[in-house]
């Protein structure tokens, strides 16, 4: 459904029939369907496949009308019996609201360098209200009509990012009118807001870890330039479809051995580490800083030294293995569900490394635009 829409806004663009906003073709309607909803409430969702079903068979009587004259009339009287008796989801949860900006993504990716520049005009523009930590504890929290949302909970990953980058620009209002958020499309470049949702939720998913231990919503593995050995630069992104791992090696922690079941790419604190370690793959000494902070960031931590992680095929971080620690166990897996999977069988599997990539590739996170469902 998500993907139908986005199709018809392109094509649409492509016609000419839609107005651009902030760089990306806009929604020209108020509304959109939601895939997410009916994913959540099964029972909906049944009634649109029901009524679905029903239309299809509008349209085929509908066809059969037109070659069929004897029964025509007793054809057409069927059809708004059928409309009328077609078991119809309700509106409210098949249509929600949109804005112009619904469907737009982010044209940089999220990137250590973004996350870099979101958290300074953070510092500038929202710590005032929104807390050093995001959960709408500022110093000018209670100055405002309405108090700030706690940006480290599930609001960044219920809404779609296109959404989020509205509400920054344009600001937010309450149902009397009353501004409860101010806009900032007139001290922001759209290429800066999305930097600065790109912080937020690397900050969010950082303080989920924090306060419960795990990722609560699946957190995005931050893209960055790579160097290996002789070899050209490329992107954390072009591993896409392979498992990664990163290293932040700690004082006295040996470097890992390399895994053929895994990518190795280390990060360092300051360009100067990044261009001492000339093995294997080390993150580029130009994003070497701003790497070492965003996975701070999203760990939770004031620094990530002795910290391993692990990201799935699909680019989310999965597992986490703390400094000091020997070996791998299932408590390292924080994206995680606690289903078995339909018509799994139990994974003999020798190490601990293994038996956790074996549930992780069991296990996927499944991605709903506006919504993470695992």
């Amino acid at each position: 459904m998500q993907s139908a829409q986005f199709a018809l806004l392109q094509a649409l663009a492509a016609l000419g029939l839609v107005e651009a906003s902030h760089g990306q073709p806009g929604w020209p309607w108020p509304v959109k369907l939601s895939g997410e909803n009916l994913l959540i409430d099964g029972g909906q969702a049944r009634r649109l496949a029901g009524s679905l079903a029903v239309l299809a068979l509008v349209v085929f009587l509908l066809l059969l009308a037109m070659v069929w004259r004897r029964r025509r009339v007793a054809i057409l009287v069927a059809v708004p019996v059928l409309l009328l008796a077609a078991p119809w989801p309700d509106a409210h949860v098949v249509w929600v609201p949109a804005t112009p900006a619904s469907f737009h993504r982010s044209p940089s990716g999220f990137t250590v360098r973004s996350i870099a520049q979101g958290q300074a005009l953070y510092a500038q523009h929202c710590v005032g209200c929104h807390g050093a930590d995001g959960r709408g504890q500022g110093a000018l929290a209670d100055a405002r009509s309405m108090s700030p949302p706690n940006l480290a909970g599930p609001l960044l990953w219920r809404r779609a990012d296109g959404d989020l980058l509205w509400h920054v620009m344009h600001g937010m209002r309450a149902r009397d009118g009353k501004a409860t958020m101010p806009a900032f499309g007139e001290r922001l470049r759209d290429d800066e807001a999305w930097a600065l949702i790109d912080f937020m939720k690397a900050q969010a998913a950082g303080e989920t870890l924090r306060s419960t231990g795990v990722w609560a919503w699946p957190a995005a593995l931050p893209d960055a330039a790579v160097r290996c050995e002789d070899q050209s630069a490329r992107r954390l992104a072009s591993w896409h479809g392979q498992r990664v791992r990163i290293v932040a090696p700690g004082v006295t922690q040996a470097p890992p051995l390399e895994d053929p079941r895994l990518v190795t790419v280390r990060i360092a604190p300051d360009a100067e580490s990044a261009l001492r370690d000339a093995i294997g793959c080390v993150v580029d000494a130009s994003e070497a800083a701003d790497a070492w902070a965003a996975f701070a960031l999203v760990t939770g931590t004031p620094s990530p030294a002795g910290t391993t992680l692990i990201a799935d095929r699909d680019g989310w971080l999965r597992a986490r293995s703390q400094p000091g620690q020997a070996g791998w166990s299932d408590d390292d897996l924080l994206c995680r569900t606690d289903a078995v999977p339909s018509g799994a069988q139990p994974a003999v599997v020798a190490d601990g490394l293994g038996a956790l990539i074996a549930r992780m590739d069991a296990q996927p996170v499944r991605f709903v635009k506006g919504g993470f469902v695992h």
